[in-house]
C-alpha cells in the first residue's frame, strides 16, 4: 500500500536487523494513504537513541532530551524518535519530561489526530490503532483519545485541527470541536510565529472558507478578532449581498492559492466596520476603508511575525484595491506609475476576485473593465511606453550637463518631466524633454 523512499526503507531495515522495531510514522504515512507526496518522513523506534547513533555513520543531536536523532542519508535529514509517552506539558507545548517505552502503541496514543496516528513499515504493513484508517476513509478529523487532554498538551492542536480539514476538506468529529470552542482560549500561550504558520497553510488551503470554522468554533476571537467584526458586520448595498466576513470568505475562494493574493483577500475589507455609516435611503458607505484595511493588515502581520517582503506587499495591495484605474492608455501608465507594474497584474487578480464576491450587480460590466485593463495593459507593453523614471528618455547626468546642479530640484524636475510623458508618451525622446527642462532652468 505504501512505497517507502529508498533512504526511509534502508533506515528501517538497518534497524530491524540490529534487533529493533521501526516505522515510518505520523504525516508522511496519512499522506502516502491519500496518495500524497509527503514532505518529509518521520521514523519511530524502539531503539533508544545512543542505540540509533551507534548505527549509523552520520547523526545529528537534534533533541536527545526528547528521544529524537535525525540520520544523515545523501544530505537528507529522517529524524529517528524512540517510542516514548509524554509527561505533564507545563507550556501548552513541550512535556516537561518524556519516558522512553518499549510500545509502539502508547507512542501512538500521544499524537494530536487519528489520521496522524498511524505506523507503516513493510514487514508488518499498517499499525492503526485508533481508527485512522476509517477516519481518512469518512474524512473526519478527530482527535486521539480525550480532545480536551490533547489540546492541553499543546494547545496550537487547536487551529491544527481547523488547518488540517482545510487542507483535506474533511469534516471535524463532533466532540473534538467541541473540545475546540470550550479550548480556544488556550491559544493565547501560543507564539505568534506558530499561529502565523497554521493561518497561511488554512487560508493557501483548497479550503479558505474555513476561515469560518475558525469563527465558529473562537478561535479569531483570540488570534484575528478583527475578523470577529468583519463577520457581524452586514453591508445594505446594491454591490454587496453578504456579510463583510462572507464576502471577504469568498473573495478568497476566488484568487489563487497564493500567500500574498490570499491575505490580500483577508484584509482588503478588514477596515469596514472603522468607516461604515448609512445614508438617509439606509444604503450603508465605506468610504476610505482601504486605508484603515492597510493599517489593520500592517498591525496584524508585523504581530504575526511575518517577512517584511510579505508585509510590504500585502499592505499596498489592500490599500490599492479600492483604486479605480481611468479608463485608456493614459490612467493604466498613471496607475503602473503610482502602484508599480508586479503590483498592478496582482491588483488586477485582487480585483477580479474582489468584484465576484459581491452581489451580481453590475459584477459584468466591472468584469469587462478588468478585461480592457489587462489588454490597455499589454499594448503600453508591447509598445515600450514609460512609466517609470528609469523609461525617461533622460537621466539626471542628462541634466546636469544642461546646467542643473545636483540636489533635490534634480528630482523634481525628473518628475515633472516624467508626468508629461505619462500624459503623452510621444513626447518620451532626449531632445524634446532637454528642450521642455531649458525653458524651465533658464
Amino acid at each position: 500500500m505504501i512505497t517507502l523512499p529508498k533512504d526511509v526503507a534502508e533506515i528501517i531495515h538497518i534497524l530491524e536487523e540490529a534487533g529493533y522495531e521501526a516505522y515510518a510514522v505520523g504525516g508522511c504515512v496519512r499522506d502516502s494513504i491519500l496518495g500524497r507526496c509527503p514532505n518529509d518522513w518521520d521514523i519511530t523506534t524502539n531503539a533508544l537513541p545512543q542505540q540509533v547513533k551507534d548505527l549509523f555513520s552520520h547523526t545529528i543531536d537534534t533533541g536527545l532530551q526528547h528521544g529524537t536523532v535525525t540520520v544523515m542519508k545523501h544530505h537528507v535529514g529522517y529524524e529517528v524518535t524512540t517510542y516514548r509517552i509524554d509527561g505533564e506539558y507545563e507550556d501548552s507545548r513541550h512535556p516537561k519530561s518524556v519516558t522512553f517505552t518499549a510500545d509502539l502503541v502508547e507512542d501512538l496514543m500521544r499524537r494530536d489526530f487519528t489520521i496522524n496516528a498511524m505506523a507503516y513499515n513493510d514487514r508488518t504493513g499498517i499499525v492503526d490503532a485508533f481508527g485512522g484508517m476509517k477516519d481518512l476513509e469518512n474524512k473526519v478529523i478527530r482527535a486521539v483519545g480525550d480532545p480536551k487532554q490533547r489540546f492541553t498538551e499543546d494547545a496550537l492542536r487547536i487551529m491544527r485541527a481547523v488547518r488540517f480539514a482545510a487542507q483535506l476538506g474533511y469534516e471535524i468529529e463532533e466532540k473534538t470541536k467541541e473540545a475546540i470552542g470550550e479550548m480556544a482560549q488556550a491559544l493565547k500561550k501560543i507564539s505568534a510565529e506558530r499561529i502565523q504558520v497554521e493561518l497561511v497553510k488554512l487560508v493557501t488551503s483548497d479550503h479558505p472558507e474555513h476561515m469560518r470554522l475558525l469563527y465558529e468554533t473562537g478561535i479569531t476571537s483570540v488570534i484575528l478578532p478583527q475578523f470577529d467584526r468583519m463577520m457581524e458586520m452586514e453591508q445594505n448595498n446594491p454591490h454587496h449581498c453578504f456579510s463583510v466576513g462572507e464576502h471577504t470568505i469568498k473573495a478568497m475562494q476566488e484568487i489563487k492559492p497564493d500567500k500574498v493574493l490570499r491575505l490580500t483577500m483577508l484584509f482588503h475589507d478588514m477596515g469596514k466596520p472603522d468607516t461604515k455609516t448609512t445614508d438617509a435611503d439606509g444604503i450603508d458607505h465605506f468610504h476610505g476603508h482601504a486605508v484603515y484595511s492597510e493599517k489593520h493588515a500592517e498591525s496584524v502581520l508585523k504581530q504575526l511575525k511575518f517577512d517584511n517582503d510579505t508585509i510590504c506587499k500585502v499592505k499596498k495591495l489592500t490599500y490599492w484595491h479600492d483604486y479605480k484605474t481611468a479608463p485608456g492608455k493614459k490612467g493604466v501608465r498613471r496607475a503602473l506609475n503610482k502602484i508599480g507594474e508586479g503590483l498592478f497584474l496582482l491588483l488586477l487578480e485582487v480585483k477580479r476576485a474582489d468584484t465576484m464576491a459581491q452581489s451580481a450587480y453590475k459584477r459584468e460590466e466591472k468584469l469587462k473593465e478588468l478585461e480592457q485593463l489587462a489588454q490597455i495593459y499589454s499594448q503600453v507593453k508591447e509598445e515600450g511606453e514609460c512609466f517609470t523614471l528609469k523609461d525617461l528618455a533622460v537621466t539626471g547626468q542628462d541634466l546636469i550637463a544642461l546646467g542643473m546642479k545636483p540636489g533635490p530640484q534634480l528630482g523634481e524636475q525628473l518628475g515633472r518631466l516624467l508626468e508629461i510623458v505619462l500624459d503623452d508618451p510621444e513626447k518620451n525622446e532626449k531632445e524634446k524633454l532637454l528642450s521642455i527642462a531649458a525653458k524651465s532652468i533658464f
